[in-house]
C-alpha cells in the first residue's frame, strides 16, 4: 500500500542563511541523494518534497514587508523580486533532484495561490494528485501569492502544506532543518520529544537568521492546527545535518526529534 509523505527541507539546511543567496551545495546533494535512496528502498514511498528560502527569500521579504501586505508601487516591484529570490534557490533545488534521478515536477505556488487577509484560500491541487498517481515527486516552496486583501503576501512550505494536507491526505509530515526538534525556550533549551495540542508552548521562538513566516513558533502551531483537523497525521520536526536523518525518517526508522501529535 502506497504511503504519501510530506517532507520539507528547511532554507537554513539548504542554505547560508547568514549570506544572502547562498546554497549549501554539499548538503543539498546529500540531502537529495538520501531522498533518492529511500524511494529506491522503499518502492510503496509516494513524496511531496518542499524546500525553504533560506537565504534567497527571506532578505527580500524583510525588506519590503512583503508577508504583510503589498499595495504601492515599490512593494509591487518587492514582490517581484521576492519571487525571483525564491526561484532561484528552487532551481537549485530542482537542478540537485534531477542530477540524482528524482523525477521532480516544480508547483511554484506563485502560480496559482490565492489568499485572504494572509491565509492560503486557493491552490491548483489537481495537477499535484496527477503527478503523483503517475509517480512523479511534486516540489513546491515558499513563495509570494496574490492575496484578496493584503494585494500580495508570502506563504511558506508549511502553509502550502497545511492546504494540500487534508486535500491528499499523508501519512506522516517530515520537517527537516538545522535545529535537532522544538526547544522549551530557544536558543539553550531542551528538546521536547513530544508536542501536542496540551503542551504549554511559552518560550518556543527564535531563529538565526530573518524569517519572514514566523519561525519555529509559526511552525509548531501551524502542525498542531493540523494534527487537529487531521488526528491520525503524525509530524517529526528534526535535524537533517547529520547524514542519514532524511533517508532514515523517509524510511520509517527511528530519527530523534519532536513529534507533534494530537494527542
Amino acid at each position: 500500500m502506497t504511503e504519501l509523505i510530506f517532507l520539507k527541507l528547511g532554507g537554513s539546511l539548504i542554505t547560508d542563511k547568514l549570506q544572502p543567496h547562498t546554497p549549501r551545495p554539499t548538503v543539498l546533494a546529500r540531502l537529495i541523494r538520501e531522498i533518492a535512496a529511500a524511494r529506491a528502498a522503499r518502492p510503496d514511498l509516494a513524496l511531496v518534497l518542499g524546500h525553504g528560502s533560506g537565504s534567497f527569500g527571506h532578505a527580500e521579504g524583510k525588506i519590503y514587508r512583503t508577508r504583510e501586505g503589498v499595495h504601492t508601487a515599490e512593494e509591487w516591484q518587492g514582490f517581484a523580486k521576492v519571487q525571483a529570490a525564491a526561484g532561484l534557490l528552487n532551481h537549485v533545488v530542482m537542478d540537485a533532484a534531477r542530477a540524482a534521478g528524482l523525477p521532480v515536477v516544480n508547483f511554484p505556488p506563485s502560480a496559482s495561490a490565492i489568499c485572504r487577509d494572509g491565509a492560503l484560500a486557493v491552490l491548483a491541487v489537481a495537477p499535484i494528485q496527477n503527478a503523483l498517481a503517475h509517480g512523479l515527486v511534486p516540489v513546491v516552496f515558499g513563495d509570494v501569492a496574490m492575496d484578496e486583501t493584503r494585494g500580495g503576501t508570502i506563504v511558506s512550505t508549511e502553509d502550502v502544506f497545511g492546504f494540500l494536507a487534508p486535500r491528499l491526505e499523508p501519512g506522516r509530515l517530515l520537517l527537516a532543518s538545522v535545529e535537532p526538534g522544538v526547544r522549551t525556550r530557544w536558543p539553550d533549551g531542551e528538546i521536547l520529544e513530544r508536542v501536542t495540542p496540551a503542551t504549554p508552548l511559552r518560550g518556543i521562538a527564535g531563529s538565526h537568521a530573518a524569517d519572514v513566516t514566523g519561525g519555529m513558533a509559526s511552525k509548531v502551531q501551524q502542525m498542531l492546527a493540523l494534527v487537529k483537523c487531521m488526528p491520525e497525521l503524525e509530524v517529526l520536526i528534526f535535524s537533517g545535518v547529520e547524514p542519514g536523518r532524511v533517508q532514515a525518517a523517509l524510511e520509517g526508522g527511528a530519527v530523534p526529534g519532536t513529534r507533534v501529535v494530537n494527542g
